[in-house]
């Protein structure tokens, strides 16, 4: 089993103990006087795919969001392709209806390639599976699913929010405890939000609060926008697998946007 142990942002732990209490802090000026220049040698977690590498990142990572998968061997291979190609900081698996043992199967057979890459897996919306299926958290959509789900989940996976239609939502979502907050990702009917409006949602993120944000790219020319907002990680779905060149090289094409503005924070 590993221990993803919590995201941290710009080289800074958040919420080390696993509890919720510092999960929403506001970001505090000016940041260079409450981040450490380098971490301590041996900070008793193991390493965490998803954290951004160091406090001057050179640029976002990218988190991928798979179809619905029926069969977990056959996106097992897509993504071995992937991986083997760009930096990938985690993948959400997203899983089609079936019964508990198939989902779980499903999540095993995609975990060891996924895992072996240095990425996390992630289980879109079974918190209930994750331990089981050997993923390393999973992505509750709206703040109350992460509420519901934290303790089954915390302090030894990930638990990230995405479903946020307001600020609001995103600030319960931190306060609940969220490892992450992602903006802009469709919703159960495959309607996304304005782009505009999520490259909004993460500048102001970004700006005033310390947990990771992904910003979710509808479209490979999206991704420059959400670079320069400041988002740590780049979330990338349809865009990828439904590019007629293939996946790989769609993702060569998303990892190269991914360092064309350097940040800083």
């Amino acid at each position: 089993m590993r221990l993803c142990g919590t995201l941290r942002r710009t080289g800074e732990r958040i919420n080390e103990s696993g509890g919720n209490q510092s999960s929403g802090r506001r970001r505090e000026k000016p940041l260079e006087d409450k981040v450490p220049t380098s971490l301590p040698e041996n900070t008793g977690i193991a390493d965490d795919p998803m954290i951004p590498r160091s406090r001057i990142r050179p640029h976002p990572r990218l988190y991928i969001l798979t179809p619905a998968v029926s069969d977990g061997a056959a996106v097992s291979g897509v993504l071995a392709e992937i991986l083997l190609a760009v930096d990938v900081a985690a993948v959400l698996l997203r899983l089609r209806d079936a019964d508990e043992r198939s989902l779980i199967n499903r999540v095993k057979a995609a975990a060891g390639g996924v895992q072996g890459a240095g990425a996390a897996l992630l289980v879109d919306s079974r918190p209930d599976i994750v331990a089981r299926a050997g993923a390393d958290g999973a992505h509750l959509a709206g703040p109350d699913a992460l509420q519901a789900a934290v303790r089954t989940l915390k302090p030894n996976y990930i638990a990230g929010a995405g479903g946020l239609r307001s600020r609001h939502d995103a600030m319960l979502a931190a306060e609940a405890g969220a490892d992450y907050v992602m903006f802009g990702e469709p919703d159960a009917a495959g309607h996304h939000p304005l782009r505009d409006a999520v490259v909004d949602r993460v500048a102001w993120w970004a700006e005033v609060f310390e947990i990771p944000c992904v910003g979710y790219a509808t479209a490979l020319d999206d991704i420059d926008a959400l670079v320069a907002a400041g988002a740590d990680f780049v979330a990338v779905g349809d865009a990828l697998f439904d590019d007629p060149r293939g996946p790989k090289a769609a993702a060569a094409e998303a990892a190269v946007r991914l360092t064309v503005t350097e940040t800083t924070t």
